[in-house]
């Protein structure tokens, strides 16, 4: 369609909608509901044509965060409690049968902030008119339910060829380069540039930027080496070609843009453009609650958490088989773009103030079938990205750092992230290696908790038919996963049995309490935490937000971490809560459910430092692939960590039955790993 005419749809909506503002029409309560929403698309609409007119040039920054503030107060935690975001207000002031649905209309409403920053009129236009829609609805004293519900379904099913295909597109054209112009034009010591994205803005993310502004040239260039140098060196360490690639991924947190400038600067050296996407803002493209993609502060977990399954208001079998045809015509569309698309370089952050949702009854949640028609979705959808984008020819990269919100020893507990980040790969290595043959003498690992830790569990070890050629165990320092220090393996399934427990663990950044996790032959057979009171809201959580709806998961992953640096720091800082899963992996056993390590890539050799080849790639589930592609993949990847503190042993038993142990209380007991213990307080 032509621009003129989306610029006459828009320009029509924008008419109704404030003629809308002022209507007395539709009764109440669901008038004041239609209004309100009104008057919060004009003030978009009307910040629109002030961004168009080059407002965001002049604009002081009071003001820019005057408008900020503004465009997100009423989801804040503050306000939420009377904010039609929130399903339980909705439901109470606009009835149950209501109340669900509008607050759905109104969530995909907010998405019009980032839309009016980056002038996309299709997707400003057709979300205003799905609300003129419904309000035409309510006009009509007889509304219902049904009608409003499939209105919606309809506004979903209609347009996600454009909204799925501009998604695709995304993920691998640097043509679409709003952030990565921002990022590149701007004068990064004028806070001002962080309001261009249409983010919301705290002083966490401005606290950041300015933090940055403080520190040298060379060490801002280090810090993006040691991140780029990782997503070089993953290809190398693999075999892979990285001269046929010519984008990059870049992902991370508004505040780094200093950083990522200079990233973009070192991959530019390696021939490669930045692909910068922000995380997704269409119901249609969302993956409950997580944020893939760049993204500012969030300015109400709650809010997301609540509207993370909003897809059961549309989704059946024929929006599922719609939408994989969808995303396979739109990978079609940009498939010489895809196949030069190297994969992602991310940059996590934490100290995040830890989020534990509550739930809410009136949210949207997905029924049983919906789950399986998710699982269904999430499968085929991995097998048509991996045909465009090869699994054997893609790596990645990611690093963490910690941001301003995490307290008062910030600048202390950076630079020690620094140099976690940083440590001595070849000593690493060498120690690693150590405890690889040790484990590569086993056919059983035998892992223990202490105290009121109740993990007991053994884990099958792939049998080694040439030791001399032949390892088990990845010997993984700082490259695509960066910071140094672990060894991991996927192991047999059969004979993989026992209990995972953990007092406290923030998995995807959700809390878990009391988490315990039984495996029988390599697959998760009962689960439980006490995070609620009831055992069916705890198994609820944990099937939607571990299991992501699956019936089971097999065990993918076990690994030791060594980084006992990294732990230390956290003990120092008492931040071990607050750390991503990146850092605290390293910092115990840790244990993954879901797919394995070498996820579509299983059929690639793979070999460690001493030249022996990683024959570990596959599972009793992955290897399905052989047969039907569809029961091999899970879509998912979740590492549950150990604490030092909080372990007793780790013992490998040999073939012939005899037991070396790697740790015993808590610290490195076998020969050669003395070094990893003097981290530790005497």
């Amino acid at each position: 369609m032509s621009d003129a005419w989306m610029m006459e749809r828009f320009s029509l909506m924008k008419e109704r909608i404030r003629e809308i503002s002022g209507e007395e029409v539709v009764k109440e309560p669901y008038g004041t509901y239609f209004k309100t929403t009104a008057a919060f698309i004009m003030q978009v609409a009307d910040l629109h044509k002030k961004l168009q007119q080059g407002w965001l040039e002049g604009a002081e920054l009071p003001e820019l965060e005057a408008n900020n503030q503004k465009l997100y107060e009423d989801i804040l935690p503050q306000n939420y409690g009377h904010s039609y975001g929130n399903p339980t207000w909705a439901a109470e002031t606009l009835g149950e049968e209501f109340g669900q649905l509008l607050s759905f209309l109104y969530t995909e409403i907010r998405g019009l902030i980032v839309f009016a920053y980056e002038d996309r009129l299709f997707d400003m236009t057709v979300a205003m008119e799905l609300f003129v829609q419904i309000y035409n609805l309510f006009e009509d004293e007889e509304v219902s339910a049904k009608d409003v519900k499939e209105a919606i379904y309809w506004y979903v099913s209609d347009y996600s060829d454009e909204m799925v295909g501009r998604r695709v597109q995304e993920g691998v054209d640097p043509a679409l380069d709003f952030a990565a112009n921002i990022i590149c034009s701007s004068d990064l010591t004028d806070i001002r540039y962080l309001y261009r994205f249409g983010e919301y803005i705290t002083e966490n993310e401005i606290g950041m930027a300015k933090f940055l502004n403080t520190l040298s040239e060379e060490e801002i260039q280090a810090m993006a080496r040691t991140f780029t140098e990782g997503y070089r060196t993953g290809f190398v360490l693999t075999g892979k070609d990285i001269t046929k690639k010519k984008t990059v991924n870049i992902r991370f947190q508004l505040g780094f843009e200093r950083m990522v400038k200079a990233a973009i600067e070192q991959f530019k050296a390696m021939d490669l453009k930045p692909v910068i996407y922000r995380s997704a803002v269409h119901s249609v493209n969302k993956k409950q609650h997580h944020r893939i993609g760049y993204y500012g502060a969030i300015p109400n977990p709650q809010f997301e958490y609540d509207h993370k399954d909003d897809a059961a208001l549309y989704l059946d079998h024929e929006f599922v088989q719609r939408k994989l045809r969808v995303l396979q015509v739109a990978y079609e569309q940009v498939k010489g773009l895809a196949a030069v698309h190297g994969g992602p370089a991310c940059m996590e952050t934490f100290g995040e103030t830890p989020f534990a949702p509550g739930k809410r009854k009136e949210a949207c949640t997905l029924t049983s079938h919906q789950q399986k028609l998710q699982v269904t979705y999430d499968n085929e959808a991995g097998q048509i990205v991996n045909r465009y984008i090869k699994g054997e020819e893609r790596s990645f990269t990611i690093i963490a750092y910690p941001v301003m919100e995490i307290g008062e020893q910030f600048e202390e507990i950076f630079r020690e992230t620094v140099k976690i980040n940083t440590l001595d790969n070849q000593l690493y290595r060498r120690i690693q290696q150590n405890i690889i043959d040790a484990l590569d003498k086993g056919e059983t690992v035998q892992i223990k908790g202490k105290g009121q830790n109740a993990t007991d569990l053994t884990v099958k070890l792939h049998h080694l038919e040439n030791p001399a050629k032949q390892t088990n165990f990845e010997n993984c320092v700082a490259d695509v996963n960066i910071p140094v220090g672990e060894v991991f393996t996927s192991p047999v399934l059969k004979g993989t049995n026992g209990t995972l427990a953990v007092s406290r663990v923030f998995l995807n950044g959700l809390e878990y309490k009391n988490l315990k996790v039984e495996f029988s032959d390599g697959r998760i057979s009962g689960y439980s935490c006490s995070n609620f009171a009831s055992e069916e809201e705890n198994q609820n959580f944990i099937k939607e937000n571990l299991l992501y709806h699956h019936d089971t998961l097999p065990l993918g992953e076990f690994a030791i971490g060594t980084n006992t640096t990294a732990y230390v720091m956290a003990q120092k800082y008492q931040i071990g809560h607050l750390l991503p899963i990146l850092i605290a992996e390293k910092m115990g056993p840790h244990f993954a459910v879901g797919d394995t390590c070498y996820s579509w890539s299983e059929d690639t050799a793979v070999y460690n430092p001493d030249g022996k080849e990683i024959i570990a790639r596959d599972n009793e589930v992955s290897i399905l692939r052989k047969e039907d592609i569809s029961k091999a993949y899970l879509g998912c990847h979740t590492d549950i960590t150990i604490p030092y503190d909080e372990l007793g042993s780790i013992r490998v038993q040999t073939l012939h039955g005899d037991w070396v142990s790697i740790i015993e209380d808590g610290r490195f007991v076998l020969p050669g790993t003395e070094a990893l213990n003097e981290p530790f307080p005497a």
